[in-house]
Formats: C-alpha cells, structure tokens, sequence
C-alpha cells in the first residue's frame, strides 16, 4: 500500500501537511510520499483522484486503486498508519 501527501508548499496549509509527515514518520518510522499539484504529474494525479482540498492524503492499494482519502482534515496518525 501506498500514501501520497497531496499539498502546495507555498500555500497555508503547508505548515499542518509538514507537522503530519514528520509526526508520522517520528512515531511509525515510514515515510509518506508527497506530490506537488501544481507539476505536470501533480496535475495528473488530481484529475484522475478528483482532489480539490489541500492536504489531501490518499491511500492507494497495491494495484493502484484508491482505498480511502482524507481532504482538507487529515487523520490521526494511528488511522493512516492501518495504511502503510
């Protein structure tokens, strides 16, 4: 499984995208993937995952397909950490 981190780095929500990636990985020790929206595969991601709410983080399963995602609110560690 896979989770990707959807959010602008020069944007508000930036600071709570940033607390959450480096939280996660100090309390499960893995990594989230980010993906900037505004570069062409961004743009590409979002289209095909209907993502209109900076952060989103979407889990996706081993073939690609959305499992659940979270937009504007970001979940609890523990919740997408059942993800990873």
């Amino acid at each position: 499984m896979r989770l990707i981190m959807i959010y602008r780095e020069k944007s508000e929500q930036r600071a709570a995208a940033e607390v959450f990636l480096h939280d996660f990985k100090y309390q499960t020790g893995h990594d989230i993937e980010t993906l900037d929206p505004d570069t062409p595969a961004g743009q590409t991601f979002i289209v095909a995952h209907d993502i209109v709410e900076y952060p989103t983080l979407i889990a996706l399963g081993p073939d690609g397909t959305e499992l659940t995602k979270w937009r504007g609110t970001l979940p609890t560690i523990s919740e997408a950490s059942a993800y990873n």
